[in-house]
Parts: C-alpha cells; structure tokens; sequence
C-alpha cells in the first residue's frame, strides 16, 4: 500500500501474511493519529484515480493521505467489517458503530457512516466520540457575559433550558460542562438520555438510546421522570412525542435540558411549534433558549484561521464558543407571528455578537462573513 501524507510517501511493505495485515495496520493508524490531532470525522472519498482521507479539524477538512483506489475500498470493507455493516453491499446507505481497541485498556468509540455516488463507488464518514472530554468554559468562550447569565440559569431547580447550534458546535460539552460546575455547590441526582452518549462522566446517570429495543426518547425520558431526578439532559429532541414529555418534565418540577436543531435562538421557538408545542407553554416553562457556533480564532501568524500546524493555539484551543441566550424576558415579548418567522428585534442577538468579536479582532473577515446568519 502506498501512502501519501501531506506530499511526502509512506511505504507500507506488504507481508506474507497478506494485505489484509496492511489495511489492519493503516486503519489503526489512521485512528491513533487522527485521536492524536482531536479530530472528530475521517472522510474517506473517492477521486477519480484515488481516494482521498480527510480529517475533520476544528470545523475545517484538512487532506491528509491519499490512497489508491483498490486500497481505498478495503479499508472501507475492513471498517463495515468490523461494525458488523453488510461488506458486500455498496450501493445503500449504511450505518454502523464500533469500540475500537487501539491498545490494552485504550479504546475509541467510533461511528460509521457509508453513501455510493453515481458509480457505484462507496464513501466512508467516521466519527471519533471523545468520551474523556472537559474544559473550562471561561477559556474556550469570546464573551464572558452570555457564560455568566446561563451559570445563573443552571442553578435554577426546574424549567426548561433548550440548547441549539449545528453538528459538532459543542452543545453536548456546554451543557456537561454547566451541570459539572453546579454539582460542585451541592450533591443531586442528573439522567441524561443520548443517541449516542458522547462524554463519559461518572457523576452522571447516563442512558443511551436504542430505538431496535424499544428504548427511544421519549420511553427513556418517561422512565427518567419516575426515577426523580434533578436534572435531567436530553442530547435531542426530535419528534412531538419527546417535546411534550419535556415540557412536561418542567412543569413537574425537574430541570430539562435539550438540544434542538434550529437555524438560530428564535428558529428553537418555531421548530418547537411544529413539534406541537405552543407558544404559551413555552413562555410557562422556558427559562432560555442558547444558540451557540464555535468560531475559529483569529491567528495573527497564519492571518486568518489558526492552521493544524501553526503552534500559535493548542490544536484543541484553535476555535472558540460564541453564545446568544434568549431569555425567558424575550421569550414573554415574542408574538405568535414572531414565532413563525423565527425573527425577533432584540440587541444582543447572535449577528450583533458576532460583528462585536469580529471588530474586536478575535476573528477574520472570512469568519465573519461565513458564520453570519442570514
């Protein structure tokens, strides 16, 4: 197998006992380095002589390798092997997960997805999940105010907290993150409910959805409530049934916390509304609703977005959060027709927050321009 990193070619010497050793191999490696990195997808796509491998990085895809044809499809085969995905089908969609052991007691949770293009020729996403992962919000924020006003909201003992922002923006670590710190003033009970659970963390009960077995959202979620707990984290709701129970679980007295798609803060009201949740009962339960992207920061020595290589930001220090919180202030304001068209006249919505980093330097006009909600 013959590889290319970054312009410069690694030999994989074939052995006796095969390439299927080389694919072993490469695909350990192609883990390890891209665990070392921070990386959160490989791609593996196909071109029209080779595949290409893509790292994920800090929200950018960064080229790594580049492999023959012929060996690009055994190393997609040797991962659906290994998730228990049909090696022999290569025209549907398929998805698949898998525990991959790197070395004796380190091992990396990973999540695999496959599409065929009009050829024929399979293409292969890998998620790496961070299980271990936990940092200091006051370091990886631009504005400290939006930061304090929801360490304000966590401490609240019920209602309704909802979390939005694209893939991969960190809201799983927002919301981790803000419990961890109110745990540290008194001892409570939080059930958190994923699909799939990507952070490890022993003070919480952690549940992981399984809709094969009957375990979905909205069961998981009944099943918390019984159970009494404090505070509950539900990582997404995505159907009526799952909205109602959380709605629900404010107004019993629970804190919820949830994660919703939505273009912005205001687009969580509509999206809400479709999934049968009027907007009365969003202002009796709703505490705040947070939009969040993480931007990256602006490198005076690359002049623009800090690259892989650059030492000026750590690897994992290269983009930062930016917050817009609306309040449950905003919320009591906001008429049905507002609601609709997920626009609200306020301040410090998340454009005015992102021209206010920008004029401060922290980002690029590339940045700007690019996270700018249209």
């Amino acid at each position: 197998m013959q590889i290319l990193y970054i312009g410069k070619e690694i030999e994989w010497t074939k052995t006796r006992k095969g390439e299927s050793m080389v694919i072993e191999s490469f695909a350990k490696y192609l883990i390890q380095n891209a665990k070392e990195y921070g990386t959160s997808d490989i791609h593996v796509l196909p071109a029209k002589e080779n595949f290409n491998l893509y790292f994920r990085l800090n929200g950018r895809m960064e080229k790594q390798y580049t492999i023959e044809i012929e060996e690009g499809v055994r190393l997609i085969s040797y991962f659906k092997y290994l998730a228990s995905m049909d090696v022999g089908e290569r025209r549907r969609p398929q998805t698949g997960s898998l525990v991959y052991e790197l070395a004796e007691n380190i091992q990396q949770d990973l999540r695999l997805s496959t599409i065929a293009d009009y050829k024929g020729q399979e293409s292969l996403v890998i998620r790496l999940l961070e299980l271990q992962e936990e940092i200091s919000l006051e370091n990886s924020t631009f504005l400290k105010h939006e930061l304090r006003f929801m360490k304000r909201l966590i401490a609240y003992k019920s209602g309704l907290i909802l979390f939005s922002g694209p893939v991969n923006s960190g809201k799983t670590t927002t919301m981790y993150q803000l419990v961890r710190n109110r745990m540290q003033q008194s001892t409570m009970q939080v059930i958190t409910i994923e699909d799939p659970v990507e952070i490890e963390e022993e003070q919480f009960l952690q549940i992981q959805v399984n809709e094969r077995a009957g375990n979905t959202y909205e069961e998981s979620l009944k099943a918390s409530l019984r159970h009494h707990p404090d505070i509950i984290i539900v990582g997404e709701i995505r159907d009526e049934e799952t909205a109602q129970m959380a709605v629900r679980g404010a107004l019993t007295g629970h804190l919820i916390i949830a994660s919703v798609h939505a273009k912005n803060a205001e687009g969580v009201l509509a999206r809400m509304n479709e999934l049968g949740i009027s907007l009365e009962m969003l202002r009796q339960t709703t505490i705040a609703i947070v939009f969040q992207k993480l931007l990256p920061l602006y490198c005076g020595l690359c002049e623009g977005y800090c690259h892989l290589h650059c030492s000026h930001y750590p690897v994992n220090q290269k983009r930062a959060a930016l917050y817009d919180v609306l309040t449950s202030e905003d919320i009591q304001r906001i008429t049905v027709a507002e609601t609709k068209t997920a626009t609200v006249k306020r301040k410090r919505n998340f454009n005015h927050l992102l021209k206010k980093v920008y004029l401060y330097g922290f980002v690029s006009t590339e940045t700007y321009n690019q996270y700018f909600i249209p």
